[in-house]
């Protein structure tokens, strides 16, 4: 029989041996695991989100899921590592410790957002779900608690729609038929005489939850989930998801991206800019992406979410106007645009959210730009010591080169020719083609060895096929 000392050494020597678990999750906040370098694993929202928290930027807290959860998943036939759920529910209660509110809670609800983020860059190729954490109980604490009906069930009618089209899959049959929801949507508008989604009152509100409900019941045979934690896995299944969609596989293709890399997952508590007029939501960039110069450029919309910026459903303003709109906030937004410049030496294109006066950063990145700005902000940059010169010179793509030598139109021809239409361009220079007016067409005709410029009320994601062709 060993002695007492024996096995005592023998446990520790067993202890050492033992495997230290993976971690899957990272929070960030208040308490922040990660940070820029560690992109590979965080992907690059996830990793600078981790990044400005550390560097005291106003960020609402949250926890990334790693993109090894995404190899894995995939790996494993879209099973997840065994020790995720406990890391998920782990960082949970941390954030509800953070912010004082508690996962679907019927008193003071916690909300959150869920987003996709590779190590490089994929705008709008997977999906995002807003204002999760909300159901037919939920929404009424929200409303009593911001002493707001109008807003917590147009953040309700936000999140059912998004959930009910990325997780649940109600979407558009025919590349013709209008989106489901905004069909509903535009009826229940026309019914009670509004053109604006924020002039749809609290009872409207209701009115559309109720179609939206029935519609996913209708198409899916199952009901809108209401247990929070459902919802939650729900979303974050759909990221993953993502990467594997059409576009997602197109955009990595176009782009070099390899697929093994996999997307991060970033859950993220809500912080909303449609509480009021008090309230605001904008992207930006620390200069201007289409000529370089040194201004601050962006747009932003009062009394909405991220998600109404890019729609196309109301006119952004130009960010120069939140200084007499908002002005302490501007004044804010300026600090943090030199903040950003300085900290990652090139520049950022980042989203914020002004929450009834508090500005909250929800995101960073390093800005795409044309050739042109490429070149000026090189030089720029490098002159104010924000860039050394063998930075700025990667900083400058090969690929990016050729817009500056794109073809443009004659001014004196431009003088003579006559105005049929006018749009938003989505690239440098001048082209010619045969007008067509969605992806799939764009394909066909140039697989006729035609030329072809596609012309959308609003871009979408799913026009990229459509956009590479023409």
């Amino acid at each position: 029989m060993p002695s007492k000392k024996t096995a005592k050494k023998a446990k520790k020597v067993a202890s050492k041996r033992t495997p230290k678990a993976t971690k899957y999750v990272y929070s960030f906040g208040k308490k922040t695991n990660g940070n820029a370098k560690m992109k590979n694993l965080l992907g690059g929202k996830g990793a600078n989100l981790a990044e400005m928290a550390r560097i005291g930027l106003p960020v609402p807290g949250g926890f990334t899921i790693t993109t090894d959860v995404c190899v894995e998943y995939y790996k494993n036939g879209r099973i997840y590592p065994a020790a995720l759920k406990g890391q998920i529910a782990a960082a949970i209660k941390l954030c509800e410790k953070e912010s004082g509110k508690k996962f679907g809670d019927q008193r003071n609800p916690l909300l959150f957002s869920v987003r996709s983020g590779a190590r490089e860059s994929m705008p709008g190729m997977m999906d995002t779900i807003l204002n999760l954490g909300l159901n037919d109980k939920t929404v009424e604490a929200l409303k009593v608690k911001s002493g707001n009906g109008r807003f917590a069930y147009d953040c309700y009618r936000r999140f059912v729609q998004m959930y009910g089209d990325v997780v649940m899959g109600v979407q558009s049959r025919t590349e013709n038929e209008p989106d489901p929801f905004e069909h509903e949507l535009h009826l229940v508008k026309k019914e009670v005489g509004v053109t604006v989604d924020s002039d749809l009152t609290e009872e409207d509100n209701k009115e559309v939850i109720k179609r939206f409900q029935k519609l996913i019941k209708d198409r899916t045979g199952g009901a809108f989930p209401q247990d929070v934690q459902k919802q939650l896995d729900g979303a974050v299944s759909a990221v993953f998801n993502s990467w594997e969609n059409e576009r997602a596989i197109l955009y990595r293709q176009k782009y070099g991206i390899p697929a093994e890399w996999g997307t991060a997952v970033n859950v993220q508590l809500m912080v909303f800019g449609n509480l009021g007029d008090t309230s605001a939501t904008g992207v930006a960039f620390t200069r201007d992406p289409a000529n370089g110069e040194n201004v601050f450029y962006g747009e932003y919309l009062i009394n909405a979410q991220g998600e109404d910026v890019v729609a196309g459903v109301r006119t952004p303003f130009p960010i120069a106007q939140l200084a007499d709109d908002m002005p302490k906030s501007h004044k804010e937004l300026s600090v943090v645009r030199k903040k950003l410049e300085k900290h990652f030496g090139d520049v950022q294109d980042f989203e914020f959210t002004i929450e009834d006066g508090k500005l909250y950063m929800l995101q960073t990145r390093n800005g795409k730009r044309t050739g042109l700005a490429a070149v000026r902000i090189a030089v720029e940059m490098t002159k104010q010591r924000l860039m050394t010169q063998q930075t700025a010179v990667t900083k400058i793509p090969a690929d990016q080169i050729s817009s500056l030598l794109v073809p443009i139109f004659d001014t004196n021809a431009i003088k003579k020719a006559k105005l049929m239409a006018t749009g938003l361009p989505a690239g440098p220079g001048a082209a010619s083609g045969k007008i067509v007016f969605n992806a799939a067409d764009a394909e066909k005709e140039v697989a006729f060895g035609n030329s072809v410029v596609l012309c959308r009320e609003e871009t979408s994601p799913e026009d990229l096929r459509g956009m590479i062709a023409s």
